[in-house]
């Protein structure tokens, strides 16, 4: 249709169908001969019918376009029978599917099957084989994600799959690439991929690209074993591979690009410094515009500022007031508790849990810092028998995994650099020492329901002070509920559980603060 005006070729359906229904012109929309059938529903006062063909044949008779092959199975062998003769005719349909949906026709069982997640458990796709296509290999790129993972892409050269161009394809990871697979064996019969090889691709499920196989008998003679980069691509810190995981991971995390915006997302996060003023959007448009790079650049944004070196006046969405009010909770945040300077850093693996853990045990952030470099002498591997090693893992609650992350991410001398400016900026406060004498202490304590004279995260960091541990759900572990306005299924397991129940105002008799 795009062709036959002059116009270019959509290359498949799905995206003819979602570039037009896009559009904000409503005649470009209309002038597109887009169909649809009917097979599902919204929101129903009352339903027309207990089956799902009951349904489909109700939008038939109300006029509505319905699919003319839907057909009503009584044994798996039917259904299979119908899968492989639609199959047989898919060539010759006029619009492109890529497999069959099975769905239990009683609406009442559907009801009581319902979901996991988003996926119905009265459903199950069944694909046809997916079509594949014989292409070169000409290089390899590695993409660095949000979270440091280095995921290694195929540079086709361009060839048409089910009706799609495909001139990229995932490989990954670099086991894939050698040839293993995720449960360590091999596959491909353990022929790796290299470049300028010529190789088999499919899009998976008709819509990802993937190579499937290569072709030995074309690999070039000069063709060498891939090797995959230990050093991140964009900022050229370590990447490294935790035990167990096929996927390796950049630990600059702190300045590399490719996660800077998520990294300071995370660290002006509410359970982190929770710099008001500096929500998703202002950390992205501060990015792009070159002011904030890293964390220790949010603190200098006053000075440089002041300074006429990088204005912050009168860009998008700032005047005179609204910068005076971020510098000023700017400000706020120079004194911040340890635990929540530590998860402010996003070290893999360290969560809030884990951070007070840290904070509750080093007490400083420098003593945190250097066990952590001192677990690592210098040289290749981690010598994990040291006394620094021990005394991390000795930490109740903190693993060798997450030790080592946390001496991996001050094993990176661009992660040391840029922690060392951050700590010229605020300074982190050791946590108030837990009561060992309160009614609580020792306690497990869970909070639910709306609080009025606390909010949530004041209620967990008070209880905390008292000795107890908070907990975010009900279990026969459980000793209190602190029950609000609202308090739903916690106060309903509490009751199966045979946990005390108490509101907050008993709680602040409890601990004697009224």
């Amino acid at each position: 249709m795009a062709a036959a005006g002059g116009g270019k070729t959509f290359a498949n359906p799905r995206n003819a169908a979602a570039g037009s229904l896009r559009q904000l012109d409503p005649k470009i929309t209309a002038s597109r001969p887009l169909r649809f059938f009917a097979y599902a529903w919204g929101e129903m006062s009352a339903m027309p019918a207990e089956t799902q063909m009951g349904m489909v044949e109700t939008f038939a008779n109300w006029g509505l376009p319905t699919n003319p092959r839907m057909t009503l199975c009584s044994t798996v062998e039917e259904a299979l029978a119908f899968y492989h003769g639609l199959e047989m005719d898919r060539a010759g349909l006029g619009y492109d599917i890529d497999g069959v949906v099975y769905k239990v026709n009683s609406l009442a069982l559907q009801n009581r099957l319902g979901f996991v997640s988003r996926s119905p458990r009265w459903a199950i796709a069944h694909k046809f084989a997916a079509e594949q296509a014989v292409t070169v290999l000409n290089g390899i790129d590695i993409q660095v994600g949000r979270t440091g993972a280095l995921t290694p892409v195929a540079k086709l050269e361009p060839i048409t799959v089910g009706g799609v161009v495909v001139s990229n394809a995932t490989l990954h990871n670099e086991d894939y690439i050698k040839g293993i697979g995720g449960d360590g064996l091999p596959i491909r019969d353990g022929v790796d991929i290299r470049i300028g090889d010529t190789v088999v691709i499919q899009r998976a499920g008709d819509v990802i690209p993937q190579i499937v196989s290569v072709v030995l008998d074309k690999r070039p003679a000069d063709s060498v074993p891939y090797e995959f980069p230990t050093l991140c691509p964009v900022c050229g810190s370590h990447a490294v591979r935790e035990e167990d995981e096929a996927v390796r991971r950049c630990t600059g995390g702190l300045i590399c690009a490719a996660q800077a915006v998520e990294r300071i997302r995370h660290f002006v996060s509410r359970n982190a410094f929770d710099i008001e003023g500096l929500g998703e959007k202002q950390v992205q448009a501060f990015h792009e515009w070159g002011l904030i790079k890293e964390p220790a650049d949010i603190f200098t944004l006053e000075a440089r500022d002041a300074g006429q070196l990088q204005r912050l006046k009168n860009r998008d969405g700032f005047g005179e007031t609204s910068a005076r009010n971020l510098f000023a909770a700017i400000n706020e945040r120079r004194s911040i508790a340890l635990n929540r300077f530590i998860f402010a850093l996003g070290i893999r693996h360290v969560g809030e849990t884990n951070a007070k853990r840290f904070a509750r045990h080093f007490g400083t952030v420098e003593a945190f810092r250097d066990t952590a470099l001192a677990a690592r002498p210098p040289g290749p591997e981690l010598l994990k028998g040291n006394d620094a090693w021990i005394e991390m893992i000795g930490i109740e609650g903190i693993g060798g995994v997450v030790a080592e992350a946390v001496v991996d991410f001050f094993d990176e001398p661009h992660n040391r650099d840029a922690f060392a400016r951050l700590l010229e900026e605020v300074t982190p406060q050791p946590l108030e020492a837990a009561r060992t004498d309160s009614p609580v202490a020792g306690k497990t304590v869970v909070f639910t329901g709306t609080l009025v004279r606390m909010t949530r995260d004041e209620a967990k960091a008070m209880a905390e002070r008292l000795g107890a541990k908070v907990a975010g759900s009900v279990s026969k572990k459980t000793d209190l509920l602190v029950a609000g306005p609202g308090a739903g299924s916690k106060l309903k397991s509490a009751a199966e559980n045979g946990v005390e129940v108490i509101d907050e105002d008993g709680w602040f008799t409890l601990v004697g603060a009224d």
